[in-house]
């Protein structure tokens, strides 16, 4: 698909552009702001050159321009205004001497992943027969999941402007109920995809859609590097955090 191709075009030339900024200032978090925005606008192209109904591509445009955007803007500001995340700096350290092509190879694995991640915008613009039910559903749901990921890295904004704070675990709001409960959001929102998707051809694959993405934040990209770095900064009462405090799914403290 000519649309598709535009995509992967445009997410490598925009991650090698990113690769270069970050080989200047040593902040390999510019490649989380790329995917966001880079998914902000794939999903923006598939609604407009899609061939689906034209209010479905409308609202599949609208939620991924607010989601994403939000998103964008958020590690936006802590990239520029922050050290290198420490997931990266460990990642430097441990490429040694290799680092600049280790992270251009990892660079470059974003760009496959801004395509492979935004296919299911792809498949929800060709919907020729969309079902206003499932259509409203899922503006539920991604309004209460846009919500919960607004509030609980506020949450964690604040908690860690607090001098007080260093070196401790946020425990504050959804922090409370979950260690990881920005990812859990954006599980959520995926929900929305496969619903107004549904009624056309591709609605059966659209339903694996939060499946892959639960391994891809479970077990590839997100929680393990982020418990991983964690405990480096936080140690003992990370620890206690983990004994205490469900991973992914917000549920009560032990």
């Amino acid at each position: 698909m000519i649309s598709q191709l535009i995509v992967i075009a445009f997410s490598i030339l925009a991650m090698m552009l990113a690769w270069c900024w970050q080989q200047k200032r040593e902040n390999a978090g510019i490649v989380d702001v790329v995917w966001a925005f880079g998914m902000m606008l794939a999903g923006l192209w598939y609604a407009l050159s899609g061939s689906g109904a034209v209010y479905l591509r409308l609202c599949l445009g609208l939620l991924v321009f607010c989601w994403f955007l939000r998103l964008g803007m958020y590690l936006a500001k802590r990239v520029f205004n922050e050290q290198e995340d420490g997931r990266y700096r460990a990642m430097r350290l441990a490429m040694k001497q290799h680092a600049s092509m280790g992270f251009l190879v990892f660079f470059l694995l974003q760009a496959g992943f801004i395509w492979l991640l935004s296919l299911p915008f792809w498949a929800v613009a060709q919907n020729a027969q969309p079902q206003l039910l499932a259509g409203i559903i899922a503006a539920i749901i991604a309004l209460f999941a846009l919500w919960g990921e607004t509030t609980s890295d506020k949450q964690l904004a604040a908690f860690r402007q607090n001098p007080a704070n260093k070196g401790l675990a946020c425990r504050v709001g959804w922090w409370r109920y979950s260690r990881h409960p920005n990812y859990f959001f954006e599980w959520l929102h995926w929900f929305a995809y496969p619903l107004l998707g549904w009624g056309s051809e591709y609605q059966i694959w659209l339903l694996l859609v939060p499946a892959i993405m639960f391994c891809f934040l479970y077990f590839v990209t997100g929680i393990p590097f982020s418990e991983q770095q964690a405990l480096r900064s936080r140690g003992e009462d990370y620890r206690n955090y983990q004994q205490t405090t469900s991973m992914f799914l917000p549920w009560f403290t032990k």
